[in-house]
């Protein structure tokens, strides 16, 4: 009996070591994997010049980053070129003339990618024997020049938008009553995480009531899908909707980069879950007066409504359950007896 439990106990010691090493191994590779893989791809940029000046600035970046890096638009001015970058469009833009080239960027959309385009930016005016010219159309806060405290954002709010949900469907009964509450929390969350990146960090700019809507949103969305997986699918939902949103949204977000420096497919599965399109709509509405907003609305939406759609189905039980009714006996004490279907 001895050895038999000694065994036992080392089998569990052993299963336990190998998976919290998995787990550690997949938590790394879930979020060190992305930012291994980051350089352009198809990344959007306009040139504005004389004819033939898009093909040749696309022949120069293929020569440094290959040739499928940028995606280059070839726009008639200047003005056009900055419209672009305000429309969010494109990322950037190559202003061409005699007297040299200007690289117009944008940090605001992402300070990864306008540091790139700097680069690019001085070695074609290397390359002319110019000097380098590097305007940014729209930048980041004074606050928060380098935009790192609008992406230290992003983490707390894929954890508080889980914590949510686990708290909505553990903690609080009835589904009108799990609805009530998580509509205001989203809205209070949204209100309280906007007035803290925006009028004490310094982070956002823009409509105040516009990015609380986003974060608002953006935790309706995750607490949604969190609560209605738990309702369908029971504790089992709350680890997929968990390892979803946590494992795979918050690495692929790209908010500390940009999409399109992500591997074609993963960039946009990260949009598609409510990490990415929160992070992309509140760009949108801090930066650029909504521009480009309406494809991460619309997938947030989507996530808030099945989420919720799910939360109103008949609750999850378990296919060997039987519910029970207490009954008395005249001669006896009172027994268990199926209840009727």
């Amino acid at each position: 009996m001895t050895n038999h439990s000694s065994l036992t106990g080392w089998r569990r010691v052993t299963g336990l070591v190998l998976g919290l090493t998995a787990a550690l191994t997949v938590l790394l590779v879930a979020f060190a994997w992305p930012p291994s893989q980051l350089e352009p791809r198809d990344l959007p940029i306009a040139v504005a010049g004389p004819p033939g000046a898009a093909d040749q600035v696309a022949g120069a970046l293929g020569g440094g980053f290959g040739a499928d890096a940028f995606d280059v638009k070839a726009v008639d001015s200047r003005d056009a070129a900055v419209a672009a970058i305000e429309n969010r469009e494109v990322y950037g833009a190559v202003v061409a003339a005699t007297t040299g080239s200007e690289m117009l960027v944008s940090s605001a959309a992402s300070p990864v990618v306008a540091q790139m385009l700097t680069q690019v930016g001085t070695q074609l005016a290397a390359a002319s024997g110019a000097q380098p010219a590097v305007v940014d159309v729209v930048p980041t806060p004074e606050d928060d020049p380098r935009g790192a405290v609008f992406a230290a954002g992003a983490f707390p709010l894929v954890i508080g938008g889980l914590a949510v949900g686990v708290a909505l469907a553990l903690r609080v009964s009835g589904r009108g009553g799990r609805l009530l509450a998580g509509l205001g929390v989203a809205a209070a969350s949204g209100l309280a995480l906007a007035a803290v990146q925006q009028f004490w960090f310094g982070a956002l700019e823009g409509s105040y009531w516009a990015n609380a809507g986003v974060y608002a949103l953006a935790v309706g969305a995750m607490a949604a899908a969190v609560v209605g997986l738990h309702n369908v699918l029971g504790l089992p939902g709350l680890g997929l909707a968990a390892g979803t949103i946590l494992l795979l949204g918050n690495p692929l977000s790209a908010i500390t980069s940009a999409p399109e420096l992500l591997p074609d497919g993963w960039s946009l599965l990260g949009q598609l879950l409510p990490p990415g399109a929160g992070g992309s709509a509140l760009r949108s509405t801090a930066f650029f007066d909504g521009a480009g907003a309406t494809f991460p609305l619309l997938v947030l939406a989507a996530w808030l409504v099945v989420g919720v759609a799910l939360a109103v189905l008949p609750m999850h039980r378990s296919v060997t359950e039987t519910p029970v009714r207490r009954t008395s006996s005249p001669t006896g004490p009172a027994v268990d007896a199926p209840q009727p279907a």
